[in-house]
């Protein structure tokens, strides 16, 4: 019987010691991942900012995709939560809309971070974000400059409801209302594609022949609008902004196409996120606001920034 006894007791050291009683001590996490869109350049490079930094950290990802549909978005945080991950990240398509999504996460005890884009939700455990107001305010007053101070503008501020873009715009609308020479002619919503862009610039366009500018909520809008100006030969007439400085707006801002576009760094946001959620999981929760820098690029620094990616 001793000799049995000592039999188990080495047996169970053995095993104590074996690599995968380690890892069973040290669970990995596990992050879902609900972003607005899997087809939208900023999204993609998001993504790959967060698989670079969860495999880095040693995290798990779970992703759902919602193409910019609500109803998708919801029942994905739903399914996330159903899984039982362990944190998660969303890019809210509608702030309001996804409150239900957010709710379930939280009666489950899953921590829910936004990331880009926020939620007016109770329940978001923190906010990734960007100055959204003063991205808005800097395209302004580069705008004012370059149609010295006076002319008509068209906006096409993205997706009603979507908190960030009615916060950019926002900042946007803050400079222009100490310039009484500048009137804003045109002011829709739009989902983020090109296509949208096209469109809505057309129609600026046709309806407003003295059109000075076009604001554009992203680079796929802005992308689109600046078909719509060569189309009818407005190239050198008509200035055309984005946002999120993604690599197709980085070219046609090196050809003279675009204006201007605003880096917002997708990858290293993503990334950000992730650092983001692993402290929290951890129990450090951020204090204050969690933001990426945003810088605007025009032709006077586009051959750095594309110098700069080219090394990535």
């Amino acid at each position: 019987m001793k000799i049995f006894t000592t039999l188990i007791a080495s047996a169970l050291i053995a095993v104590a010691a074996m690599p995968g009683a380690a890892t069973a001590e040290k669970k990995r996490p596990v992050i879902g991942v609900a972003l607005a869109s899997d087809v939208n350049p900023f999204y993609i490079a998001m993504k790959r900012g967060i698989e670079q930094r969860a495999a880095e950290v040693g995290a798990k990802v779970v992703i759902v995709t919602a193409n910019e549909v609500v109803a998708q978005q919801v029942s994905g945080i739903q399914d996330l939560v159903a899984q039982g991950v362990d944190g998660i990240l969303v890019s809210p398509i509608d702030a309001i809309a996804v409150r239900s999504g957010y709710e379930s996460a939280a009666n489950a005890g899953i921590p829910i971070i936004s990331v880009a884009r926020h939620a007016d939700s109770q329940h978001q455990s923190a906010f990734v974000s960007m100055d959204e107001k003063q991205v808005g305010a800097d395209i302004a007053n580069w705008i004012l400059e370059a149609i010295d101070g006076k002319g008509e503008i068209a906006m096409i501020t993205g997706p009603a409801g979507a908190a960030t873009f009615i916060n950019t715009a926002a900042g946007f609308d803050s400079v222009l209302k100490s310039h009484p020479d500048v009137k804003v002619v045109m002011r829709k919503d739009a989902p983020l594609t090109r296509e949208a862009g096209l469109r809505l610039a057309e129609d600026a366009l046709i309806a407003h022949p003295n059109l000075k500018a076009i604001y554009a909520a992203n680079d796929e809008l802005a992308l689109g609008a600046i078909q719509a100006v060569a189309s009818l030969g407005k190239k050198d007439e008509v200035i055309v902004t984005g946002m999120n400085g993604v690599l197709p707006a980085l070219r046609a801002v090196k050809a003279g196409d675009l204006g201007l576009t605003g880096e917002l760094n997708p990858v290293t946001w993503g990334r950000l996120a992730v650092d983001t959620m692993t402290e929290y999981l951890a129990g450090k929760k951020p204090e204050g606001t969690v933001a990426i820098k945003h810088v605007l690029i025009d032709s006077q620094n586009v051959d750095e920034v594309l110098s700069r990616n080219a090394k990535k």
